[in-house]
């Protein structure tokens, strides 16, 4: 009797199965494009092939979100190690230091002015290009030494 049962499931789900895989298409005097899984007749329509869907299990999205933030988490600690690794500087230390930013900052704006005013008043190519290289490697410098940190 159970295999009868089985039986009975099988062949009702092979037909639900076999037509939802077909798809037509048509567009009708309109304009508007239609979609249906039932054959149309009386009109000239488009068989549409359906891809299977690509399905992820949500446990790898799980252990992907996890291992992204622990390394999130050993980038964050590894900057404030190199920031200064927990040590207090006194005031005199923090004004010496904000000091050495700005005139490294200020090297580098008037490096740059030097590297703008060679570019001006012509050059050759390849020194064009050497030109080029150096504005564009201070001037990097100086974004992340003065604009960003």
């Amino acid at each position: 009797m159970p295999w009868r049962q089985a039986a009975l499931i099988v062949l009702l789900v092979i037909p639900v199965v076999a037509t939802a895989e077909k798809m037509y298409t048509w567009v009708d005097d309109q304009g508007v494009a239609h979609f249906t899984d039932i054959k149309p007749v009386a009109r000239e329509h488009e068989h549409v092939e359906l891809k299977r869907p690509s399905l992820i299990p949500m446990r790898e999205n799980i252990t992907r979100g996890k291992r992204v933030s622990t390394i999130n988490q050993q980038v964050s600690r590894s900057l404030e190690a190199d920031s200064g690794g927990g040590r207090t500087l006194s005031n005199k230390q923090k004004a010496r230091e904000r000091e050495r930013k700005n005139a490294r900052c200020e090297e580098y704006r008037e490096k740059l002015d030097r590297i703008q005013k060679q570019l001006r008043a012509g050059y050759s190519n390849d020194q064009g290009n050497r030109l080029r290289r150096q504005r564009r490697e201070v001037s990097q410098k100086l974004s992340r030494e003065c604009l960003l940190g």
